[in-house]
């Protein structure tokens, strides 16, 4: 999440233990990463099996993209060191 929204794992952190409040500006980038409307944030009433689904394919998504930019960063690697020993 931090990486998504250009700040600290350890402002996220702050966020989540309530012990810091964001600004409008944050919250905003929060709501994109979550890909959810920014007043969503402070929804009082939970669907859980709606939340459970989102947060899975966030989760997913985000899991998604690493192991792809993992996977061509070795093949790149493996490219050039094929180069390399021609």
């Amino acid at each position: 999440m931090a990486e998504k929204v250009s700040t600290s794992t350890h402002y996220i952190s702050q966020i989540e233990q309530m012990c810091k409040f964001p600004s409008p500006e944050m919250l905003e980038r929060i709501a994109e990463a979550l890909e959810i409307e920014s007043p969503r944030l402070f929804a009082t009433e939970i669907n859980y099996d709606e939340a459970i689904k989102q947060f899975k394919e966030f989760f997913l998504s985000d899991i998604g993209e690493k192991v792809s930019a993992a996977a061509e960063a070795k093949l790149e690697e493996l490219k050039q060191k094929n180069k390399d020993d021609t």
